[in-house]
């Protein structure tokens, strides 16, 4: 069974640049989206590491224990 897809607010300079490559690849843009959709499903998903993992954590603004402790003791200090 096949399932059609929808992506809004993709910013025309990337539809532009989806397009440019369609045509280097002898594709229509529908097509070259179906090849990178076909592409992408082969790989299987990278185990995300630890280095990793702590990065995306600080990039949400989440702490880490140590610094928890830390807060906790200034806070008690004041």
């Amino acid at each position: 069974m096949n399932v059609d897809l929808s992506i809004k607010d993709v910013p025309e300079e990337k539809v532009e640049l989806l397009k440019q490559r369609a045509k280097r690849n002898g594709r229509s843009l529908e097509s070259e989206l179906r090849a990178i959709i076909e592409e992408a499903a082969k790989r299987p998903p990278k185990p995300i590491t630890i280095e990793e993992l702590a990065a995306l954590a600080r990039a949400r603004g989440l702490s880490t224990p140590d610094e928890s402790t830390h807060m906790i003791r200034e806070d008690r200090d004041r």
